[in-house]
């Protein structure tokens, strides 16, 4: 009977140990928030690339032509529409980009826009 004893004793303390390390371990981890808070922080947003990557499909030479969407250069629509367009997009023309940017990398997106030379 004692060995049964021990052996329930030496069970119990290596499932707390483990209990306890796993608890520690988790805590010690950050959470996926934290990390893609973290990633985010360490990528700088380039406004220009996002630009290329999603909006130069209808936007053509960067903004700087009319293609499927308007010519961006220079335009007289203030930064309120534009950040408001990118966000919303417009019913059969423009999809929503809500979803797919943060504030920062729309404002990123904006900056580009207006760093364009109107031509």
């Amino acid at each position: 009977m004692v060995p049964d004893r021990r052996m329930a004793c030496w069970t119990a303390a290596v499932f707390l140990t483990v209990a306890l390390a796993g608890q520690a371990l988790a805590e010690a981890q950050p959470t996926t928030d934290e990390k893609t808070k973290t990633e985010q922080a360490e990528v700088p947003v380039n406004g220009e690339v996002l630009f290329a990557t999603s909006c130069g499909w209808c936007h053509q030479q960067g903004g700087r032509a009319a293609g499927r969407g308007p010519k961006l250069a220079g335009s007289k629509r203030d930064d309120d529409f534009i950040l408001n367009r990118i966000k919303r997009g417009k019913q059969g023309a423009m999809p929503s980009f809500e979803h797919s940017f943060n504030d920062e990398q729309i404002h990123a997106i904006l900056a580009y826009i207006r760093a364009l030379p109107a031509q």
